[in-house]
């Protein structure tokens, strides 16, 4: 469900949260589970992210054994793969990744890593 035009968002507990701040002021909906339901396990994380048609932003590579080994069922995933001394421009980067693919990203993989994204579908 997009909310003025826009892709929601369910920022896991590891989501740095410079993420969300910065999708936040570019105007996005982003829910984040330390905010709303702390600790939850990470089938309880998918549940609400399906529920709420919500994009997971994660930087848990369990969740993707959870979409591709258990084949569970997702709006989008954005995994987020950067190193500590890549991370300045990481909430940014963020954006522009959402702003340049925009619903390319829905129903689908996406691995973000400094320089690069890699989009894959969904098994």
């Amino acid at each position: 469900m997009m909310v003025e035009g826009k892709i929601r968002f369910l920022a896991d507990e590891s989501c740095d949260f410079a993420v969300v701040r910065s999708l936040r002021s570019a105007g996005y909906d982003v829910a984040v589970v330390t905010e709303s339901f702390p600790s939850a396990p990470d089938i309880e994380v998918l549940r609400v992210a399906v529920e709420e048609d919500r994009i997971l932003i994660t930087e848990d590579s369990d969740f993707g054994e959870w979409v591709f080994a258990h084949r569970e069922k997702m709006k989008g995933v954005v995994f987020i793969r950067f190193p500590g001394n890549a991370r300045s421009g990481l909430g940014e980067t963020v954006v522009l990744l959402i702003e340049k693919y925009g619903m390319d990203i829905v129903g689908n993989f996406t691995v973000l890593q400094p320089g690069r994204a890699r989009i894959r579908g969904f098994p």
